[in-house]
């Protein structure tokens, strides 16, 4: 089963007073940890691998970042390549931060 994120834009029809009502209810709980979903450390969450099939390969190229931000990014791990080109790929959308930068 794959997990699917979308909004409410993103669905094709509206949703009945009821399905809303639900939606804000589920929205309020508390998650439920159990045997079959358990609470994950950081380190846990951190061994998981993002797959993106979609787009399998990326252009290599070099950049200059400060010592900090690669101290940072290395502490999250093996894989903090990865973290670095996904947290560009968030920021290059955001416009106001685009603009803050140049």
């Amino acid at each position: 089963m794959n997990m699917v994120k979308m909004t409410l834009s993103d669905l094709d029809q509206e949703l009945t007073a009821e399905e809303l009502r639900e939606l804000e209810d589920a929205e309020k709980k508390a998650p439920v940890f159990d045997e079959d979903s358990p609470l994950m450390s950081k380190e846990q969450l951190m061994q998981f691998k993002r797959i993106n099939h979609q787009n399998r390969t990326k252009p290599t190229i070099s950049l200059r970042i400060s010592p900090d931000t690669l101290r940072k990014a290395k502490e999250y791990g093996k894989g903090y390549t990865g973290l670095l080109s996904r947290l560009l790929d968030e920021a290059i959308n955001d416009e106001e931060l685009v603009r803050k930068c140049v």
